[in-house]
C-alpha cells in the first residue's frame, strides 16, 4: 500500500494524474501509477500538445494515419490515447461500482478526461455537437468529456448530463462561477432522468483551479504581507462548504434517491508555482472527503515521497470556515471577483493557443512523414 491509497481509503479523496503521453500506455508506465494508487487521470490541450513535441511516440501512428485534415488526425489519436488509458483505469471503474452499488461510496471513479477542442468555449451548440461525437468514438463507460465553465459551456454541460454523457467541469475559478456549474449539474441530471437515462451511471466532476489563483493575487499584495500564498486555498475551502451546503440541499437529495451519483469537486493546477512556498502546498492543505485532486506526475512523486494529509484544513467544519474566511481579508487592496474573471478568460486563451500549437506540431509530423 503507499500513501496515495491511504489519501483515497482514509480520507476519501481520489488521488488523479494530470498528464497523458502515448509512450506512458505502450512501455507501462500508467499501469504502475495505477498500481501506486493512481484512480483517474485528466489531460487537456496544454498536455496534448508537450506529449506530442517531445515524444516520438505518435510518429508511426501519424505515418499511418489517412487523415489529412491536423484537427482530425489530432482528434484520432487523442480518442486512441483516451481509450487506452480507460482500459488502464478500468479495474479502478469496476471496483468503484461496488463500492457505489453498497452505498459506501456516493460516486464512481476510475475516470479518464478528454476535452472537448477549445475552439469551442464560447459556442454551447458545437461544444454539445463534439461531446456527443467523442463520447461515441472513445466508447468506454469510464469517460469524462471535459467542458469549460463559461457562460456559453453552462448550456452544454446540462444537455451533454442530461444525454447520459459522464462531464468534467473545467476551468472553475469563482465561487459564483462553482455554484452555477452544480446547478447546471442538477438540472442535467433531472433532464437525464425525465428521459429515462440510469442517472447512476452519469458521473460528474467540478474541476475548481487552485495554484493560478495565488500566482493573480500575490501580484497584487505587497512582497512579504501574510496574505500571500493564502488565497488559493481559502477559496478551496469556501468551495468546500459550498459543496455540502448544495449536496445536502433538496434538489440534490431528490436526486441521489434516485440513484445518482454526486458531482465531486475537483482540484486542479495544484502544482505549486512559487518555489519559495511548500511544495505539497495545494495537496496537504486540501484533502477531504468526496474530492479529487489531478496532479501532475511531479507532484505525484512528492507525495508518495512526504506527503502529510493531516494537515489538511478541511477535516473539521470549523477548520475549514476559519480557512474560507480569510478570503474577507483581501478587500479593499484586491477584488476577488476581478482576478478570477480575468483567470476565466486567460485559462481560456491558454488552452486555445496550446491547441494551436498541438495543431501546428501534428501538421509539421505529416508533411515529416510523407
Amino acid at each position: 500500500m503507499t500513501n496515495l491509497s491511504d489519501l483515497y481509503n482514509d480520507y476519501g479523496q481520489s488521488p488523479w494524474i494530470d498528464n497523458i503521453r502515448r509512450d506512458w500506455l505502450n512501455d507501462g508506465t500508467l499501469t504502475k501509477f495505477v498500481s501506486e494508487g493512481v484512480r483517474g487521470l485528466t489531460s487537456n490541450p496544454s498536455i496534448f500538445a508537450k506529449a506530442l513535441a517531445t515524444s516520438s511516440a505518435y510518429d508511426a501512428l501519424i505515418a499511418s494515419s489517412s487523415d489529412t485534415n491536423p484537427e482530425e488526425l489530432f482528434e484520432t489519436l487523442a480518442v486512441e490515447d483516451v481509450r487506452d488509458a480507460c482500459d488502464v483505469l478500468a479495474r479502478v471503474h469496476q471496483s468503484s461500482l461496488v463500492d457505489f452499488a453498497s452505498g459506501s461510496r456516493r460516486y464512481l471513479d476510475g475516470f479518464v478526461s478528454l476535452e472537448v477542442s477549445p475552439r469551442l468555449a464560447r459556442d454551447t451548440e458545437g461544444t454539445i455537437a463534439a461531446a456527443k461525437r467523442l463520447a461515441d468514438r472513445v466508447g468506454r463507460d469510464n469517460l469524462f468529456i471535459k467542458i469549460p465553465a463559461t457562460k456559453e459551456g453552462l448550456a452544454a454541460i446540462r444537455a451533454v448530463l442530461g444525454a447520459g454523457i459522464s462531464v468534467n467541469v473545467t476551468l472553475i475559478f469563482s465561487l459564483e462561477r462553482y455554484d452555477e456549474v452544480i446547478t447546471a449539474w442538477t438540472l442535467g441530471l433531472k433532464d437525464a432522468y425525465n428521459a429515462g437515462h440510469e442517472v447512476g451511471s452519469i458521473a460528474s466532476v467540478a474541476s475548481f483551479f487552485v495554484s493560478r489563483v495565488d500566482v493573480a493575487v500575490d501580484a497584487l499584495l505587497p512582497e512579504g504581507d501574510p496574505r500571500r500564498g493564502t488565497t488559493a486555498n481559502a477559496q478551496v475551502a469556501a468551495a468546500y462548504v459550498l459543496f455540502n451546503q448544495r449536496v445536502s440541499g433538496e434538489d440534490v437529495t431528490t436526486l441521489l434517491s434516485q440513484g445518482a451519483q454526486i458531482q465531486r469537486p475537483l482540484w486542479a493546477s495544484t502544482s505549486t508555482k512559487n518555489p519559495t512556498y511548500d511544495d505539497l502546498l495545494y495537496v496537504n492543505s486540501i484533502v477531504a472527503n468526496e474530492t479529487v485532486n489531478t496532479m501532475p506526475d511531479g507532484t505525484l512523486a512528492d507525495v508518495l515521497d512526504h506527503a502529510n494529509f493531516s494537515a489538511s484544513n478541511l477535516l473539521s467544519k470549523e477548520k475549514c470556515h476559519e480557512t474560507a474566511d480569510l478570503l474577507k481579508n483581501l478587500e479593499p487592496d484586491v477584488s476577488l471577483k476581478d482576478v478570477t474573471d480575468q483567470l476565466e478568460i486567460e485559462g481560456v486563451d491558454a488552452f486555445a493557443k496550446s491547441y494551436e500549437e498541438l495543431l501546428a506540431t501534428v501538421s509539421s509530423k505529416m508533411r515529416g512523414a510523407h
